[in-house]
């Protein structure tokens, strides 16, 4: 492995703004995606790929020739968006070698200072690299780190004729944040056995369920007029919405909850006195549980409209993924080749749950088993992230063990 190249790339794939945006119907839906996306077909070409294009959509696929035939075909996936909760804009990576531990102040704004308080893994990439945001922007950890660590991993089993393994797939995608990282994948095309996102914290960590997720658009629709007049005659609809926000229950509350608890999320909310719209997240790792938060909304809202005359209240369901473990079981390798992976370099796997959902999710919902593995990220979404490089170098040699097991398997 090549952990300066590892270093290059990443820092390289972080510089490149691929925000995704949900107020777009565009697919994808920042040109940066297609701006990074025409980047990792040039590398992987020089590379010595052949096998490789970037579709309409955005989407990067490559296929890395076996040394056996007959193998199971084993797939990797990143996504290039990063969040659109933190700007991706103008990133300044700051690279720390030799960490020492402690808490770091962030150098383009003062006030932003990764603690340990806040997050626990930070003592412990004492003595390795990580990377750092200057604190005006998100790092992008999530994913371009998953896709520099995609990267290595081809150029090592590239450069590593000894290695013996089946065809590897590389799927790159685009729009992952706002749940559509996988609308335009063409799963007969991927024709793989199995796949494996790096999306994940940390590192060590083989991520075997996601939530189930489906998200609540609630409308209010009043009435506007100047306020000189409005008595009796304006319906004020962010009333309304108040209303609606203050009586959800704060038990259900992402801030609240941890563990498996799921919970309502409202995350934007936009409007005047004629309409306001709210989204809410709906997320837990018991799908059916999914039905009884719909019908707790569908009746706040008609309590709030019963008591708001005149304002009229909706709900609009929309499914976005559903629980990974629901489809894992069907493959039960996916996962015991991934935590055989880690005994064979001498570590132990632990087989986690995410309180979120990956590409792989909806991968593996469609057919494709797609457990989720360690990427080095850390405090993602937020000008506190940071990256570990010596995790990502520790999840590329993961990913070569998967390959070279998944190579003894019969197809």
């Amino acid at each position: 492995m090549n952990q300066q190249r590892l270093l290059k790339r990443f820092l390289q794939y972080v510089q490149v703004d691929t925000t995704a945006r949900e107020d777009t119907d565009a697919y994808p839906s920042s040109p940066g995606q297609l701006e990074l996306g025409q980047l990792i077909v040039q590398q992987l070409k020089e590379m010595g790929i052949q096998d490789v294009e970037q579709d309409q959509h955005g989407i990067v696929m490559a296929t890395i020739p076996g040394s056996l035939a007959d193998t199971p075909v084993v797939a990797f996936n990143a996504h290039f968006d990063t969040s659109p909760e933190t700007t991706g804009r103008n990133v300044k990576p700051n690279v720390i070698e030799n960490f020492d531990g402690n808490d770091v102040t962030l150098s383009g704004d003062t006030t932003k200072v990764i603690t340990s308080e806040t997050c626990t893994e930070l003592p412990g990439a004492r003595g390795k690299t990580i990377i750092t945001t200057d604190g005006t922007t998100l790092l992008g950890g999530d994913d371009k780190a998953g896709m520099a660590i995609m990267m290595e991993l081809a150029n090592h089993l590239l450069e590593s004729a000894e290695i013996v393994h089946g065809p590897v797939r590389l799927l790159f995608t685009c729009d992952e944040e706002i749940g559509c990282g996988v609308d335009h994948v063409d799963i007969e095309k991927l024709n793989a056995t199995v796949c494996y996102t790096f999306d994940g914290g940390g590192e060590n960590m083989v991520d075997v369920e996601t939530f189930s997720a489906d998200m609540a658009l609630v409308t209010f629709k009043g009435v506007n007029i100047h306020p000189a007049i409005a008595k009796d005659k304006m319906k004020n609809a962010m009333r309304a919405a108040g209303q609606f926000l203050a009586q959800m229950p704060t038990e259900l509350s992402p801030e609240c909850t941890d563990g498996r608890d799921g919970f309502l999320h409202p995350y934007v909310i936009e409007g005047g006195v004629a309409e306001v719209s709210l989204k809410i997240l709906l997320r837990d790792f018991e799908t059916p549980r999914l039905t009884g938060y719909a019908t707790l909304l569908r009746n706040l809202a008609a309590t709030v409209q019963q008591e708001n005359p005149g304002v009229v209240v909706g709900v609009e369901l929309r499914e976005q993924y559903r629980n990974m473990a629901e489809g894992l079981a069907g493959e039960p390798r996916a996962v015991s080749l991934a935590v055989k992976a880690h005994q064979n370099l001498g570590r132990t796997a632990e087989e986690t749950i995410i309180r979120g959902g990956t590409d792989g999710s909806r991968l593996t919902e469609l057919g494709l088993p797609t457990p989720n593995l360690s990427s080095g990220q850390h405090n993602i979404h937020s000008p506190l992230e940071w990256a570990c490089l010596d995790e990502m170098l520790a999840a590329c040699e993961v990913g070569v063990e998967i390959v070279k097991l998944w190579a003894g398997e019969e197809a």
